[in-house]
């Protein structure tokens, strides 16, 4: 199951159920105020496997616990920001260009495409 940071727009959330992805966001697990560490721990926990940001930083600030957590992969979303329906149009495009099927402690980015960068 996925887990969309704070940072990335709570439309994704029926994107990607469409796409027939089980996804939830970290305002609906009540998670907003935690830091990366708490969040990957939380999310674990809770039976998330992924988490989608947007937090280019989330592995280095998250590290000590994502060390912990093997089966935890990390996807940073590096789509260009826009606005509503716009970001939404951009990363459904690229996904059905390329669905990301990420790896346990793997640190992801999507992009134009999507690849594995480094190793968490």
């Amino acid at each position: 199951m996925r887990l969309l940071d704070v940072n990335l727009p709570n439309g994704l959330l029926q994107l990607l159920r469409g796409f027939g992805i089980a996804c939830d966001t970290t305002v609906r697990g009540g998670w907003r105020a935690l830091t990366n560490g708490e969040l990957a721990a939380a999310a674990f926990g809770a039976g998330f496997r992924v988490i989608l940001t947007r937090d280019r930083d989330f592995g280095t600030t998250a590290s000590t616990m994502l060390a912990q957590l093997p089966e935890l992969a990390i996807v940073v979303v590096t789509i260009p920001q826009a606005r509503g329906a716009l970001y939404l149009e951009s990363f459904e495009m690229q996904w059905r260009k390329r669905a990301h099927r990420p790896c346990a402690r793997i640190l992801g980015r999507m992009a134009l495409t999507v690849s594995v960068i480094a190793a968490v």
